[in-house]
């Protein structure tokens, strides 16, 4: 079962490539939705104002994904089909790459802004801090006071992540769990008398 994905903690430096006098600068940012894509895209937009094309490509998700890419105005699939593939080629998620470009007099041709956008954008994710993170799921665990020893065992032994508890005579405590272990950690609580566990859907 596969429970990890790859994603950049923080944008790329800027990087950059010529070809015929054209300037391809090439970026990386970390995004989740598609409002931090847009936002990006303004910012670069406005830096780079008096460019000519802003293609780009994203993708979001861990297990299932979405994923857009543009041309923005180029030769269809020229650009952003270009720029997905090193995506995938790189196999991150959860991120935005940007290939500005300023067209510098000379026609590339199809194949030239092929190479071109694919080039920038593997330069950017080279320059990017790419980690790879667990993929994992949320469990509250409820149970009266009394029981806490019982749970705090299971929860030592397992070496559980708890990320927040509720702790009255009426306690929750909220554990991330890695994906391939998310089984048999839930049958242990599952098993434990007064205890109750359960997923936490995103």
């Amino acid at each position: 079962m596969k429970d990890t994905y790859k994603c950049i903690t923080k944008p790329s430096p800027e990087v950059l490539f010529k070809d015929r006098n054209s300037k391809f600068f090439g970026y990386a940012f970390p995004v989740k939705t598609e409002s931090d894509v847009n936002g990006y895209l303004e910012e670069l937009k406005a830096k780079h104002h008096k460019a000519r094309h802003w293609c780009y490509a994203w993708q979001t998700g861990k297990e299932e994904y979405q994923y857009r890419a543009n041309d923005d105005g180029e030769p269809s699939n020229s650009a952003g089909m270009p720029i997905y593939g090193q995506i995938q080629s790189f196999e991150v998620t959860n991120i935005l790459i940007v290939v500005v470009r300023y067209f510098g007099g000379v026609k590339l041709g199809v194949g030239g802004l092929i190479n071109a956008y694919k080039t920038a954008a593997q330069m950017a994710l080279e320059a990017s801090n790419i980690i790879t993170r667990t993929i994992d799921e949320v469990f509250v665990v409820k149970f009266e006071y009394p029981e806490m020893n019982k749970v705090m065992q299971v929860i030592k032994q397992n070496n559980l992540n708890v990320i927040d508890q509720i702790l009255e005579i009426d306690c929750k405590i909220y554990i991330s769990v890695r994906k391939k272990d998310a089984e048999n950690i839930f049958s242990k609580f599952d098993n434990t008398y007064k205890v109750e566990i359960s997923k936490v859907e995103d």
